[in-house]
């Protein structure tokens, strides 16, 4: 019967630790892909802040400059890649790019996959963030993109080569950059976020979850089976073992044990009572 038992324990608590495994490792990886989705919004967020500050702070600085020498560094698309790039030396494994259709500067034109997000874009108006999971060369990365929207005062370098500045045509030529239109979607701000960190720390937490859980059944099926061996297993065998003993005609038999659950104490009274009245009856019938 004990093993019998174990068995049935054995399916339930396997079935049980495929079941809580699937549910922990479903809210890890959904916690982990907000983490690090938390993360890409905030270079995302960092990002546009450069490029306001770069606006209103550094563009007026420089305006008067421009006559006599393009300066990148009062453009807000350029200021924040040049930012991020200082930050992908110590962190290779993030990135950020202003993907543009049809770029001034031609490290700017969206590759393939970015080329499809902006499409995007361009196709649906509501869609305001676009994420996703990537295999890459690093491992798995998850992307961030928003829209890049036409401004007004991007008009004046962008619209046709002959408003732009000189010194932007004599820096990047007239070929690229221009027929941009008011308020349209020409690019997408992309940031790429290492997704190895967060996953690694998921799988850990993960394993230790499932460790402590299986722990704690071991634990539990040690106390279901000291406790069937002392309250039912142990009571049983003893009373079968009497029984047999009365059965073959042995009068001196011990008494049925007490001991056990409250269940098996009854069990034995009952017994005992029945043996007193077989003994009675046999006297009789001898008498």
């Amino acid at each position: 019967m004990l093993l019998r038992i174990n068995l049935i324990l054995l399916v339930a608590f396997a079935l049980g630790m495929v079941a809580i495994s699937l549910v922990v490792t479903s809210t890890l990886q959904e916690n982990a892909t907000r983490e690090v989705l938390a993360q890409a919004g905030l270079m995302l967020d960092s990002a546009s802040a450069i490029r306001s500050y770069t606006d209103t702070e550094i563009g007026p600085l420089l305006n008067d400059k421009m006559a006599t020498a393009f300066r990148p560094q009062s453009v807000p698309f350029y200021a924040a890649t040049q930012n991020f790039l200082t930050l992908h030396q110590a962190h290779p494994d993030y990135s950020y790019k202003e993907a543009t259709l049809n770029p001034t500067n031609p490290r700017d034109r969206a590759t393939d996959w970015e080329a499809d997000i902006v499409q995007r874009f361009r196709n649906d108006n509501t869609v305001k963030e676009v994420s996703g999971i990537r295999d890459t060369p690093m491992g798995k990365t998850l992307y961030l993109a928003r829209p890049i929207r036409v401004e007004s005062g991007c008009m004046g370098c962008h619209s046709l080569p002959s408003a732009a500045p000189t010194t932007m045509l004599a820096r990047y030529g007239s070929d690229n950059g221009f027929g941009w239109q008011a308020n349209e979607v020409v690019g997408a701000q992309v940031v790429s976020v290492p997704f190895a960190s967060a996953e690694s720390s998921a799988v850990r937490v993960r394993r230790d979850v499932l460790g402590a859980i299986a722990a704690m059944l071991v634990v539990v099926w040690l106390i279901i089976n000291l406790s069937l061996y002392a309250l039912v297993i142990r009571p049983v065998r003893r009373i079968a073992q009497i029984a047999d003993q009365i059965s073959l005609g042995d009068h001196s038999a011990a008494e049925f044990p007490r001991g056990g659950g409250a269940e098996m104490a009854a069990l034995s009274a009952a017994f005992n009572r029945m043996r007193k009245s077989l003994d009675k009856a046999l006297r009789m019938l001898g008498g």
